[in-house]
């Protein structure tokens, strides 16, 4: 039997992937409940997140380094196998009671781990299967497939957690990975041949893995882009974390109005991830990029911290995604397009690595940061409360409601300074495409300003 290939290939590939993500959203919203429930406050939240997020900015080069060297298919399967049996233990945990909070933090970081090779593997296996024009589109479908479980995850959640409980949520996960690496396994994922740039770099694993480095800052464009982006997600990230607190905060620890939510967060970027599909975004990129970053704070983050109302929630959460989607498949096509396919592995890892790299800073000191300060100084008689209460109100989550919004101005003021660099703005003219006659050298100088 002749194995699915190309954009066939593709669209068999994303409707595993979809499985295996829908049986992980479902697991990660009843887990983040339960640990809310032990722990009563937003660090243990925001501990789990980082927890879940961390060693992708510590192993990232050297899982793309060794993305370019492996069979990419043959990388997603083994992310695909580690991450269940992450869930297996943590399916075992729990069904003997000896499940405390510190299990999911470990489980979190050794599925962390092998997470961070899943992303480069799975984008540059994308760019391999399908022809560049249909990058924006592509790009569109996964975003489509994040957005799809973002909103049955929840609702999927909150129905079967009285049902089946945790233990039921655990094994449906399970499957979903066991599905996920089926399909894998019959469909064919090309390999790039070696570029004269790649023959080039050949040699220690440190070495290829030090040339995404090398990629990235001799690129002004490339660099500039991701420099916008650490600061979006430095500040994006202080209220972030914080948001899902805030929301049970308010409600009594309502699970009905925070899965409304989260819904809402996941019918924009339903909304959004269509736009781009049929759209695929502006003619320029790099305006996708920084118009979406710019309106995700001003208007999502935002208003997400004014509200003090359901119905408010949900109009923030869904213009949010909408404009968050627009700038991260923006984003990828412009490096999809930039990159030859055969270094793509290792330089989208230093990609994530710079944009990312300020999230764990970020997420480690929202929780305390809310906890510890904004909160008490939010409560009724508070040092804050003559200046702020009248936006936020007083009481259980205002101090986190007043995070968001601080997180969401500073966001939106770096989408708008990235206006500022013509290195950043006008990276699609400016940078050939990697399929282009010539390319920039890697003496190339650093980002500047105009």
């Amino acid at each position: 039997m002749k194995r699915p290939s190309g954009l066939v290939g593709f669209v068999v590939v994303w409707a595993g992937q979809l499985i295996s993500m829908l049986g992980s959203g479902i697991t990660s919203f009843a887990t983040m409940y339960w640990i809310y429930d032990l722990t009563g406050d937003a660090t243990g939240v925001s501990l789990l997140a980082l927890a879940n997020f961390g060693p992708s900015v510590l192993v990232g080069p050297i899982a793309g380094a060794l993305v370019d060297r492996w069979d990419r298919k043959y990388v997603m399967m083994v992310s695909d196998i580690a991450a269940g049996l992450s869930t297996i233990v943590l399916l075992v945990l729990y069904s003997t009671g000896d499940l405390v909070a510190w299990h999911l933090y470990a489980i979190g970081l050794f599925s962390s781990i092998f997470g961070t090779f899943q992303w480069p593997a799975y984008t540059a296996a994308m760019s391999a299967m399908i022809p560049k024009e249909h990058y924006s589109r592509a790009n569109g479908m996964i975003s489509l497939a994040s957005s799809s479980v973002l909103i049955v995850a929840p609702i999927a959640a909150g129905v079967l957690f009285p049902l089946i409980g945790i233990t039921g949520i655990l094994v449906v996960d399970i499957i979903t990975f066991v599905v996920a690496v089926g399909v894998l396994f019959f469909v064919q994922v090309p390999n790039p041949p070696k570029s004269a740039e790649s023959k080039k770099v050949s040699g220690s694993l440190w070495r290829e893995a030090a040339y995404g480095f090398r990629y990235v800052l001799s690129r002004p464009g490339l660099l500039g882009l991701q420099l916008v982006f650490l600061f979006m997600n430095l500040f994006n990230n202080l209220g972030r974390p914080v948001r899902q607190a805030m929301i049970l905060a308010r409600t009594g620890s309502d699970m009905a109005v925070l899965a409304s939510v989260e819904s809402a967060v996941a019918f924009g970027s339903l909304a959004g991830s269509l736009l781009m599909t049929v759209w695929a975004g502006f003619r320029r990129k790099a305006h996708g990029v920084l118009i979406g970053m710019t309106l995700q704070g001003l208007l999502g983050s935002v208003i997400f911290g004014l509200g003090q109302r359901t119905v408010i929630w949900l109009i923030a959460a869904f213009s949010m995604q909408i404009f968050m989607v627009m700038l991260q498949t923006s984003a990828s096509s412009i490096w999809q397009s930039k990159v030859p396919l055969d270094l793509q592995g290792r330089v989208m890892a230093t990609r994530r690595l710079i944009a990312h790299g300020a999230i764990p800073i970020g997420m480690a000191l929202s929780g305390p940061l809310a906890d510890k300060v904004l909160e008490p100084a939010m409560a009724p008689g508070g040092v804050l409360v003559p200046l702020f209460g009248g936006l936020v109100g007083t009481g259980p989550g205002a101090g986190m409601a007043l995070l968001l919004i601080a997180a969401g101005v500073l966001s939106g003021l770096v989408g708008l300074s990235g206006f500022l660099f013509r290195a950043v703005r006008e990276v699609d003219t400016d940078l050939p495409d990697h399929d282009a006659k010539t390319e920039p050298s890697d003496d190339a100088s650093a980002v500047s300003g105009d």
